[in-house]
């Protein structure tokens, strides 16, 4: 199969599975030579074995950061101060792409940018939604006050003003819903979480920086 014929099987998927590759009548051999040449003239990329993105020379939309976490650990969700960032309450650039779910934890550095990945609990699995990015493309994210509530549960000494303040929260931006906060960090179980949700709404302060639903 030529690298044009792949385009094509391909479609709109950003990020695609190798065993798009081996369905129907192939040679699996043949099939395997066929991706190691790809990989080696750099026609795709590798972001783990069986998982695989065109690289940019075809002019193909790339996959969004997100959609790559996803799809690299299944069952995980984007959080933490990446998830943070992108609703604008925190002021930073985060360069590397935080998630959290059901996974091993790792670090991976690709051709397309740098994982992170924290391991939960099963029972702190959820809080997240599907969102719309560009080019067709969705990602599974924290919502806001899910994010902030990993990131504490996974910081040591984060249940404290101190740590808060260095956080350095911008709900303007994205107003933080304050019974949403108090909700998750019940259903969580977690006293250092129900703590920290005290203190998050201590520490904004003005009770109209939080849109209640």
């Amino acid at each position: 199969m030529k690298i044009a014929d792949s385009i094509n099987l391909f479609g709109s998927e950003a990020v695609f599975d190798s065993q798009l590759l081996w369905a129907g009548d192939v040679n699996a051999k043949e099939v395997a030579r066929q991706l190691s040449r790809w990989l080696k003239s750099g026609h795709i990329i590798q972001l783990r074995r069986g998982l695989y993105a065109l690289a940019p020379k075809w002019g193909q939309p790339q996959p969004h950061p997100f959609l790559v976490s996803n799809r690299m650990a299944p069952g995980s969700y984007v959080s933490c101060q990446s998830a943070l960032s992108f609703y604008g309450l925190i002021p930073e650039f985060v360069p590397v792409t935080i998630a959290v779910g059901s996974v091993r934890p790792q670090r991976k550095q690709t051709a397309l940018g740098v994982y992170q990945f924290h391991h939960l609990q099963p029972d702190l699995i959820f809080g997240y939604h599907q969102i719309d990015l560009p080019h067709n493309q969705q990602a599974h994210i924290a919502l806001p006050e899910k994010a902030l509530l990993d990131l504490i549960y996974l910081t040591p000494g984060a249940d404290s003003d101190a740590w808060l303040f260095e956080l350095r929260l911008e709900p303007a931006a994205y107003p933080l819903n304050s019974e949403r906060l108090h909700e998750f960090a019940l259903r969580s179980k977690s006293p250092k979480l129900q703590r920290a949700a005290g203190l998050v709404v201590k520490f904004l302060g003005d009770q109209d920086k939080f849109r209640e639903i």
